[in-house]
């Protein structure tokens, strides 16, 4: 009985080294197709996020470009058209870009003419400016210069926006001018029928307000 107890006891242990050697060797083997496998996952991994971020920036610059040849760029454009009374209009300028998402023209050195029948022409000039087709208008600022041939007066003002339907010029940020009565000041000022009828208005330091009409109109 001892005998086959000890022998027992030792096939024991033999099993139990056995299989802590085999589990062994499989740690040893998982470590090792670790040390070869992490490597190349931490390198597709890597590599991965380097092609979307290298994606991401080719996608931008196609966006971009796309995005820049959808612009029409124009130099030295010239518009025309009639306001609802017949009488013609230009718009022209040294340059413009149109916004393929709103359509409207940004102007570069903006001119504009009104004619007011005959010889009398409104002259607008001015540093830059919007030409929103669909609405009818044109803002241009800063820097306006207005030459009205109705009245004979030259006007100076930051702003003027122009109704190309009607043909009147308006503003509401101050306008400066002079002409064969004098000179003017005030806080705004509106252009009607072409130049046939100029509308001053003023408050605080520019308290004016008057009604100007080119010679011989009306009769």
């Amino acid at each position: 009985m001892t005998e086959h107890g000890e022998q027992s006891r030792i096939e024991a242990d033999e099993a139990r080294v056995a299989l802590a050697g085999a589990r062994w060797r499989a740690r040893s083997r998982r470590v090792k197709l670790y040390r070869r496998v992490l490597p190349i996952i931490i390198l597709v991994l890597a590599g991965g996020a380097l092609t979307w971020t290298v994606f991401r920036t080719v996608m931008s610059g196609v966006e971009r470009k796309a995005s820049q040849s959808q612009e029409v760029r124009l130099d030295a454009p010239l518009f025309h058209g009639q306001d609802a009374q017949g009488r013609a209009f230009t718009v022209g300028a040294q340059g413009a870009v149109r916004d393929p998402n709103t359509g409207k023209f940004k102007l570069i050195g903006p001119a504009l003419k009104l004619n007011l029948g005959g010889r009398k022409v409104t002259e607008l000039t001015a540093d830059g400016g919007i030409y929103d087709e669909q609405a009818k208008t044109v803002t241009i600022g800063p820097n306006v210069r207005i030459s009205d041939g109705g009245t004979g007066f030259v006007l100076t003002t930051p702003e003027a926006v122009v109704d190309t339907s009607t043909g009147n010029v308006t503003g509401s940020k101050g306008v400066q001018g002079s002409g064969p009565i004098g000179t003017i000041n005030a806080s705004s000022y509106a252009i009607y029928d072409q130049g046939q009828r100029v509308v001053f208005d003023g408050a605080g330091d520019n308290k004016v307000k008057g009604v100007l009409t080119p010679k011989g109109a009306g009769g």
